[in-house]
Formats: structure tokens, sequence, C-alpha cells
């Protein structure tokens, strides 16, 4: 499996691009869910796969490596409450994961973001571009040198 080019995930990076390598890329969510919960992330699988288990072991390492660190970025330059991580892929079934911060009082605390909205949430600042990709980048160079 490759390419599926009715994927948007395969025909488009799926947010502002951060960070990539050989095997994955990981984004900065663009639009309202990026606004209303600064920081959101996704680490997409380049290849078009569906499942973790499709993934070779070292290639499942690889992923959840770049998700731990994305989400130790994110807990360094946004400092939020709780991070949420989910996989979803029930609308786009291209491997992804959602690293989300969280703060008590965001709009949606405690439910998932996808849930009905609790309150209306806090007014945070977004964090830069270039602050995140430096705080992704000191995360990902802990990393094993191995990649898939």
């Amino acid at each position: 499996m490759g390419t599926n080019l009715d994927c948007e995930l395969c025909t488009g990076p799926g947010g502002d691009l951060l960070w990539n390598d050989a095997a994955c890329r990981v984004v900065r969510v663009a639009g309202a869910d990026g606004a209303a919960f600064p920081g959101f992330c996704r680490v997409v699988w380049h290849r078009h796969v569906a499942e973790m288990s499709m993934l070779a072991k070292d290639e499942v390492r690889h992923v959840m490596e770049v998700v731990l660190a994305t989400e130790r970025a994110l807990r360094r330059v946004v400092r939020p409450d709780k991070i949420n991580l989910a996989s979803f892929g029930n609308v786009v079934p291209h491997l992804h994961w959602h690293v989300i911060p969280r703060w008590k009082d965001d709009s949606h605390f405690p439910v998932p973001i996808w849930g009905t909205a609790q309150r209306a949430g806090a007014v945070r600042a977004v964090p830069t571009h270039a602050a995140l990709r430096q705080a992704l980048e000191a995360e990902l160079s802990t990393m094993n040198d191995e990649t898939p």
C-alpha cells in the first residue's frame, strides 16, 4: 500500500507542516480546532495504511516515539492541564494520531473535543510555528537514530 488518491492525508499534508522524516510527519491542525485548542497537532504516517497493526514492529515503535515527542513538545510550549491522544480513522482511514492540548477551562473539558461544548472556552495565545517546531525538533533529537 502506498498512496490513495481519494485520501486527503495522501494528497495533502493535513495541516501546517512542523516536521517530517521518511516515515511520518507532524502537522499543526489549521482552522477552528487549531484556534480553539492551540497547539493541536497530528502525527500522520506517510504511507496509506488504515491501522497500527498494518505496520512492522519498528514502524510502530517509530510512530509512537514521534507521538510521545509531540506530546512532550506541546507540554513544554503550551503548558496544558492534560494532553489527549487519539487515533480513530473513521472519517479518514489513513493512520494518524491526534495530539490535543487540553485545559480544564477549555470549551469542551472534560469531554472529547468532538463532543458537545460545555462552555465558552478561555482564550489562549496560539503558539508560533517556530516555537512548536523548535520544541518538537528538540524532543525528536532524543529519539533513536533508526528510521524505518
